[in-house]
């Protein structure tokens, strides 16, 4: 070989490689699944607290359905007012309202109305779940009772 060619030899330099890639800050890629992730668990998370949140609702129109099966055959009164205030008071200390299922008397309706969004338990039928439980008799109109525990039970805010 000449000198000239040697020379030329010598002045090249070796091949560089490139720094390598960096971890850090992914591609769009890796930020779209992470997104996904993301999403999918939020929508996990909002069905189960949901359907957590259905499931007292659903046992307590469950035993409402029970305790009108077994009022239809017994006719009993002070039966059936005391299972519904228990099942009311259950239902707001299911709800997270354990203080509120303390109320007595006036302040235990007018929290049943407050959280039905009714009155039909200050002013209609349901004021009979003040006194019939510990009578041994009583008169009430059990049709419009249990279709205030049911609307109370369907709106409440307690047991949701």
């Amino acid at each position: 070989m000449d000198s000239a060619a040697l020379d030329a030899l010598d002045e090249l330099r070796d091949i560089h490689a490139p720094e390598p890639v960096s971890w850090w800050p992914p591609a769009p890629g890796w930020w779209i699944v992470l997104g996904l992730v993301l999403l999918a668990t939020l929508i996990g998370l909002g069905l189960r607290y949901w359907r957590k949140k259905n499931a007292l609702r659903e046992s307590a129109l469950a035993e409402l359905a029970h305790i009108k099966t077994e009022f239809s055959e017994s006719q009993d009164a002070v039966q059936l007012a005391a299972r519904l205030s228990i099942l009311l008071r259950r239902v707001a200390i299911s709800g997270g309202d354990r203080k509120k299922a303390a109320l007595k008397g006036r302040a235990w309706l007018a929290y049943l109305d407050e959280t039905g969004q009714t009155r039909a338990f200050s002013e209609g039928a349901g004021q009979v779940l003040i006194s019939a439980p510990y009578q041994s008799s009583a008169e009430l109109d059990a049709d419009a009772l249990l279709a205030a525990v049911e609307a109370w039970l369907q709106t409440s805010r307690a047991g949701r």
